[in-house]
Order: structure tokens, then sequence, then C-alpha cells
């Protein structure tokens, strides 16, 4: 038996900051618990230990590992928002990509008649997509 199954994002040190930017650009998206690195502990003190914060309605928990790795985020991993409109996609898109890349331009690529891919300025990448 298996009780949930989220998503798990590990940064090195920027985890608070990366969920204040998406909690703030998506309605109904909250940081429901931090949990932080003390005095002494294998973590820098004050950096997230552990976090879960609220997408919508999809949960994801994030940490700052102690750790550095030879590895980083890669778009074989992405949220995918399906957007209203076509202004909430541009708007979503210019946030997102904000100091990050561009992997799908904003087009019509057949599949759909409004799409993008994002990664953004913490690699994590976006597929936004018009309903």
């Amino acid at each position: 038996m298996v009780s949930s199954i989220t998503p798990f994002l590990m940064f090195e040190g920027r985890a608070e900051e990366a969920m204040t930017f998406y909690t703030g650009l998506f309605p109904d998206s909250r940081i429901e618990d931090i949990q932080r690195y003390g005095p002494g502990e294998a973590g820098k003190e004050g950096s997230v230990f552990r976090a879960r914060f609220n997408l919508g309605r999809q949960a994801v928990i994030c940490i700052d590992s102690p750790a550095a790795h030879g590895f980083t985020f890669t778009p074989s991993f992405s949220f995918f928002v399906e957007c209203e409109s076509e202004t909430r996609l541009r708007e979503l898109h210019a946030a997102l990509g904000t100091d990050g890349a561009d992997l799908m331009p904003v087009d019509n690529y057949g599949f759909s008649r409004l799409f993008t891919w994002v990664q953004d300025r913490f690699g994590i990448s976006w597929q936004l997509n018009l309903e």
C-alpha cells in the first residue's frame, strides 16, 4: 500500500525563494510547512530541512540539500499547467522565463494551438498549455 505520491524538489540553498515565487504566481497556492536546519545540524542553519507547499491542488515537497551534487533539475520532469486564457499563459511564461530559458517558445505546435515549455531561474521546467 502507498499512502501518497508527491513531487519532491531538491534545491541547493534556494528552496524557500522558489516556494515563495511559485506560490505567488498560482491562485490557491500556499506554503504549508517549513522545517529548518538548526545549529550543528547537517544543513546550513535556517535553510530548509523539509517543506511542503501547494500549487493549486498539487502538493509539492522540497528541501535544501546539505550536500552539493553533480546533478540538478532536468526538463525530463516538468509541471504541466493548463491555462484558461492566452493572457494568463503569456503572463506565466514571462514570469517563469525571467532569468530562465525558453525550451519551446510560445507558439502553435499542432498538438496545441498555444503552448510553451520554459525552464525557470531555479532550473524547474514548466509546460504551459492553453486549454
